[in-house]
């Protein structure tokens, strides 16, 4: 009876997301057919606001779990829609492998897991260094990677793209731990990223 709550409460906020994004943001979506209707995949975007987890969850027509940093739930309403949207919960900097399990577990029910590899908003304009949390999940399962580009949103350009790409396949480097691999898998998918939000 809880699960039906949850999934009642889900379906809600989904809908006022939805509305809410096409009515203010004026959201175009493409590129939809190349996510696969069922079985696992891991959908990688990037990160400019707050907007980009509703955005990806109201338009890519899955369950989705999302990795989100833990101390996002400090705020009573971001911890709502954690525990709404079932996010996996990871402590900055930190490979929890709880988290881990939690996020391969996704794979293994044939679910979709969606993480920014940024780590963090406007990760490449800070400077910092892109995650390769996409890669390390793709090598271990062997699930395809849907790319995903998100412009607009901000001052002066409000309209909002979203544009998936078509799937990016890393089977062959299937249970690989070589770092060197993990970064170059880490760069074509940003890349990918990069040019689908241009």
């Amino acid at each position: 009876m809880k699960n039906f709550f949850k999934m009642v409460i889900r379906g809600i906020v989904k809908g006022a997301m939805y509305i809410y994004c096409k009515v203010v943001y004026r959201m175009k979506v493409v590129g939809k057919e190349n996510i696969p209707k069922k079985g696992p995949i891991i959908i990688c975007g990037n990160h400019k606001s707050f907007l980009d987890p509703p955005l990806i969850e109201v338009t890519c027509g899955r369950y989705t779990r999302f990795l989100a940093k833990e101390e996002l739930t400090k705020s009573k309403f971001l911890a709502f829609l954690g525990k709404v949207f079932d996010a996996i919960l990871v402590k900055k900097d930190s490979k929890e492998v709880k988290a881990l399990k939690e996020s391969l577990q996704t794979l293994k029910n044939g679910d979709c897991l969606a993480l920014f590899p940024e780590g963090t908003r406007n990760g490449l304009e800070k400077g910092e260094k892109v995650k390769d949390g996409a890669a390390f999940f793709a090598v271990r399962s062997g699930v395809k990677v849907i790319p995903c580009g998100i412009k607009g949103g901000k001052k002066g350009d409000w309209k909002v793209t979203i544009t998936y790409g078509k799937p990016l396949d890393f089977s062959q480097y299937k249970g690989t731990k070589d770092k060197e691999v993990l970064d170059k898998i880490t760069d074509e998918i940003m890349e990918n990223i990069l040019q689908l939000a241009k």
